[in-house]
C-alpha cells in the first residue's frame, strides 16, 4: 500500500532516535514532524517495540540473472531484500551469463530486470582481461563502478586480472574518476597454499590464508597510490589487514573497505566439517579475528557492511559431497543480514544507529546515491521497521531465496524486520508481490 506518513516512537534521524511522524509525498520524505502531527491519508503506525531506520542499501549482491537464474533471479532476490529491510541493491557483474563487462551485456541485464523488481536495483560493471576500452562506455551508461578479481573468480567467463592488467585497468578508471572494487586475494599465494580435497573446515581455511588477502590489499593500495584511483576492498575477512588500511587512509589514499555479516556472526572453530553453506572466499576466520573486525568497524577503518549474497543451486553447493574445495563458495544471507548484524551489535553494546550507518548511509555514499540510506527531507521514502519485540527464527526453506540453503538456518535472533517501505510503498510481508522497484543508474 502507498502510505502518506509513518509514525513511530523511535525513528533514526540525523543519527539519533526520536519520536516522529515521517510525512511522504510522491515517494519522498516531505517533512519530519512531531509524533502527534495530524496527517490525512494512510498512516503506518509502528509498534512501540520497533525502530524505524533507513532502508538498507546493499551494494554487494549476486542476482545471477540472466544465465544462472536457477541460482537466484531478480524476483527472488528483490523479494528477499524487501523482507530483510534492504530497499536498494547493486548487482554484481558476475555470475550472470553474460557478465556485465560491456554496454551490450549491461543492456541484457537491464532487459532481464524490467518489471521484475520489488526494490530498487543498480548495476556494477566488470573489469576483466581485454576490456579496458569498455570501462568508460560502461561508466557513461550508468554503472556504479567496476569489479575485478586478483585471483580466479570461480566462473570461467569472469577471469582475474594479472598485476599488469590490474594496473592498466586502474589507470583507466582513475582517468575518468571511476571506482574500482576489488576481490582482494592474491593468486600466487593461493597457488602455493595447501588445497587437497577435504571436508575439514580447518583445511579449507588453510587453503585461503590471511597472506592472500594481505598481499592483494597491498597491491590495491599501491595501485591507488600510483594512479590516484578510488578503490574499494570487497568483503574483508582478515583483520590482519586493518593496520595497512588504516595507514593508507591516514596517508590520504581514496580507499574504502567493507566486511560482511557472516564474518561478524560466525567463527571458524564452530563450523562443522563438510558444511558447505558456510564456504565463502575469502573464508570465515576464527573468533578472535571476528572481534577485531568489529573493532575495525567501531574505529572507522572498515566503512560498511554488505551481504555478499552469493547463492547457488543445491547441486553446486553439494558438489564433491562435502569436499570444501569443490563446493560453490558463497553465503546466502540477503534476507537475514541486517537482523543478524543488529542482534550481534546489540550483544556488544553497539547501537542501531551505528549498524544503520554501516549498512545504509555509508553504502549509499559509496555509490553516490545521496537520496538513499537516510531519513531526511528530500530523501527517498525508503524505510525499514525493525522490531526487537519479535523473534526471528531462521528456516532456510522459508526464506525468499530461490534455493533453501543458508548458513543462518536454525538460528534465532532477538529482532527482525517486519516491514519495508520502498519510495513510500509499504510492502506486505505476507504477500510481497508488488513490483515497485526501479532500475538505478549512477548519478551524473
Amino acid at each position: 500500500m502507498r502510505i502518506d506518513a509513518l509514525q513511530a516512537e523511535r525513528v533514526l534521524v540525523d543519527g539519533e532516535l526520536t519520536a516522529a511522524t515521517v510525512v511522504v509525498q510522491h515517494g519522498r520524505i516531505a517533512s519530519i514532524e512531531a509524533l502527534d502531527h495530524p496527517v490525512d491519508g494512510v498512516v503506518l503506525r509502528v509498534p512501540d517495540t520497533a525502530y524505524v531506520v533507513p532502508g538498507v542499501v546493499d551494494t554487494h549482491v549476486h542476482i545471477n540473472e540472466p544465465g544462472r537464474t536457477e541460482w537466484e533471479g531478480f524476483v527472488s532476490a528483490t523479494e528477499a531484500a524487501a523482507l530483510g529491510g534492504a530497499t536498494t541493491l547493486v548487482d554484481m557483474p558476475l555470475n550472470s551469463i553474460p557478465p556485465t563487462t560491456t554496454v551490450e551485456h549491461l543492456r541484457l541485464k537491464q532487459e532481464a530486470a524490467a518489471d521484475e523488481l520489488m526494490v530498487d536495483v543498480g548495476f556494477w560493471g566488470g573489469a576483466v582481461p581485454g576490456n579496458v576500452a569498455d570501462l568508460e562506455p560502461l561508466w557513461e551508461a550508468g554503472v556504479f563502478g567496476f569489479k575485478c578479481f586478483l585471483a580466479p573468480s570461480g566462473v570461467d567467463e569472469f577471469p582475474p586480472l594479472d598485476p599488469d592488467q590490474f594496473h592498466d585497468a586502474l589507470r583507466e578508471v582513475a582517468r575518468f574518476d571511476g571506482l574500482m572494487i576489488v576481490h582482494a586475494e592474491d593468486a600466487q599465494v593461493l597457488d602455493v597454499a595447501p588445497s587437497e580435497p577435504s571436508r575439514a573446515y580447518r583445511d579449507f581455511l588453510h587453503s585461503r590464508p590471511d597472506a592472500a588477502e594481505l598481499t592483494a590489499i597491498a597491491r590495491v593500495l599501491d595501485g591507488a597510490r600510483e594512479t590516484g584511483a578510488r578503490v574499494h576492498v570487497l568483503h574483508l575477512s582478515s583483520a590482519r589487514a586493518l593496520d595497512a588500511i588504516a595507514d593508507a587512509k591516514a596517508e590520504g589514499l581514496r580507499v574504502t573497505v567493507e566486511t560482511c555479516p557472516h564474518y561478524l556472526c560466525f567463527a571458524a572453530e564452530t563450523i562443522p566439517d563438510g558444511s558447505s553453506q558456510f564456504k565463502c572466499c575469502p573464508p570465515i576466520r576464527d573468533a578472535g579475528n571476528r572481534e577485531e573486525l568489529w573493532q575495525g568497524l567501531r574505529s572507522g577503518i572498515i566503512d560498511m557492511v554488505v551481504s555478499d549474497h552469493s547463492p547457488s543451486t543445491a547441486e553446486e553447493k553439494g558438489r564433491g559431497g562435502g569436499d570444501l574445495q569443490q563446493a560453490w563458495g558463497g553465503v546466502s544471507g540477503l534476507q537475514v543480514g541486517f537482523s543478524a548484524v543488529a542482534h550481534e551489535a546489540r550483544r556488544r553494546g553497539i547501537g542501531l544507529e551505528h549498524v544503520s550507518r554501516w549498512m545504509s548511509r555509508n553504502t549509499s555514499d559509496l555509490v553516490g546515491l545521496t537520496t538513499k540510506g537516510r531519513i531526511e527531507v528530500g530523501a527517498d521514502a525508503d524505510l525499514a521497521v525493525y522490531d526487537t519485540g519479535v523473534e526471528f527464527r531462521i528456516e532456510a526453506t522459508r526464506l525468499a531465496h530461490r534455493n533453501p540453503i543458508s548458513a543462518y538456518d536454525g538460528i534465532t535472533y532477538g529482532g527482525r524486520v517486519t516491514r519495508s517501505v520502498v519510495r513510500g510503498n509499504a510492502i506486505d510481508v505476507d504477500r510481497p508481490d508488488h513490483r515497485w522497484g526501479q532500475q538505478l543508474r549512477r548519478p551524473s
